[in-house]
C-alpha cells in the first residue's frame, strides 16, 4: 500500500478532528465530527457560525488541527497534523456533503447547522506502527 493510500485509509476510519482557528490575538480550538472527502483531500464538518471558533473561521479561513486516536502504547501512536482553508459549503457541494455527513452520523439529520469544508493544503501523519517516528507527508501540489 502506498503512503498516500495509508494516510487516506486512516483519515476515513477516524471521525473527530481538532480545529484550531485564530484571528489577530484571538485563538481557539474545537473538536468536530467530520467526514473525509478523499477525492478532494478535504474534511466536511458541521458547526454553527456563532460559536467562538465559527466566528474566528469567518474572520480568518486559515486553520490547522489534528486527527488522532488514544493508544496506550507509544509504539502504536498514529496521528495527523493538518493545515488548510475552511469555507462554508453551498449548492450541490453542500447537498453532497450533507448526505455523506448524515449517512455517517444519522443524528445529524435532526440538526440544521451549516456544513463547512476544510480544503487541506498539507498533512503530516506519524505512524509508529510502521516504524518508530515514521512520517508520511502530503501537500496539495502532490495531487
Amino acid at each position: 500500500m502506498s503512503d498516500h493510500a495509508h494516510l487516506i485509509r486512516y483519515l476515513k476510519k477516524q471521525h473527530v478532528l481538532s480545529l484550531s482557528a485564530s484571528h489577530g490575538d484571538d485563538l481557539w480550538c474545537a473538536n468536530c465530527f467530520y467526514v473525509f472527502d478523499a477525492a478532494n483531500m478535504a474534511f466536511w464538518l458541521m458547526t454553527e457560525p456563532d460559536t467562538r471558533h465559527g466566528a474566528l473561521i469567518q474572520a480568518n479561513p486559515r486553520v490547522a488541527g489534528t486527527v488522532n486516536g488514544q493508544p496506550k502504547s507509544v509504539l502504536l501512536i498514529k496521528g495527523v497534523q493538518y493545515r488548510g482553508v475552511i469555507q462554508l459549503l453551498s449548492g450541490e457541494r453542500e447537498t453532497m456533503a450533507r448526505h455523506a455527513y448524515q449517512k455517517r452520523f444519522p443524528v445529524a439529520k435532526k440538526v440544521t447547522a451549516p456544513l463547512w469544508e476544510i480544503m487541506l493544503d498539507e498533512v503530516k501523519m506519524t505512524d509508529n506502527a510502521l516504524g518508530f517516528g515514521k512520517k508520511i507527508v502530503w501537500q496539495r501540489s502532490d495531487m
